[in-house]
């Protein structure tokens, strides 16, 4: 007599279709999440490269001369500045753990009164590394009188993560991160919206190694691809698990 295959059991039936409506429903948990992990991985990827061709096409551009008035912040984007005027020291700040060849230190941040005005704006003079007392602030000279200098105008992070509460008063000389706002309201003059990161050939600075924007921007792109990549397999398990015979 031929021989005919047992269908499976009803419980065992059940116990697949079970099964099934769980994956289905991790997978509809698991797919979009991977997909839209990878999108963003690459869309920073995107914004990085697109904000390092912007950097390059200004790069040998003239330096313009950075007005009294406030300034539009997106118009001074990524532009070399030239600016006049003097240092106010009793308003300098050391922005805490920054790091330079796995050493730890910190950008040293001067406010400039632009010459004729009371127009100030940000100076990061660069990267000063820390003694090896933390609790020890590190020497950071400001040159005295006039001085006049070229840097490259930056907007500052508007996003950033204080590791301890900051204070709401008072001045501290150590600030976890560069928060113009803050700045602002600590100060009794008016400040343009970007910062000036000097120039490495300017004078009165510290280590000015400064990083490129598409600094990471492979590495986004290669995480991208890990999130798309787990999607695809975990659609490709779960297809294999549909149509593989019980």
């Amino acid at each position: 007599m031929p021989q005919y295959a047992r269908q499976p059991s009803t419980p065992a039936r059940a116990g697949r279709r079970r099964v099934a409506i769980f994956g289905s429903l991790l997978l509809a948990a698991l797919l979009p999440a991977f997909v839209s992990l990878g999108l963003w991985q690459w869309r920073k990827a995107e914004a990085k490269t697109a904000l390092q061709a912007e950097l390059d096409s200004r790069r040998h551009d003239a330096p313009v001369a950075l007005p009294s008035a406030p300034a539009d912040a997106e118009s001074l984007r990524h532009r070399r500045v030239i600016v006049r005027g003097h240092y106010d020291a009793a308003k300098q700040i050391l922005l805490d753990n920054r790091l330079y060849r796995e050493q730890a230190g910190y950008h040293v941040i001067t406010p400039l009164q632009l010459e004729g005005s009371a127009m100030h704006v940000l100076v990061n003079r660069g990267w000063l590394a820390a003694p090896a007392d933390h609790r020890v602030q590190p020497m950071a000279g400001v040159p005295a009188g006039t001085v006049e200098l070229t840097g490259l105008a930056v907007l500052p992070p508007q996003r950033f993560f204080n590791l301890t509460a900051q204070p709401t008063s008072g001045w501290e000389a150590v600030w976890q991160n560069l928060d113009l706002a803050r700045f602002r309201s600590a100060v009794p003059y008016p400040l343009q919206p970007v910062v000036i990161q000097l120039d490495p050939e300017a004078p009165g600075g510290f280590v000015r190694d400064w990083p490129r924007p598409d600094e990471r921007a492979d590495r986004h792109r290669s995480y991208a691809l890990q999130w798309f990549g787990f999607a695809v397999a975990s659609l490709g398990i779960w297809v294999y698990f549909l149509v593989r015979k019980p």
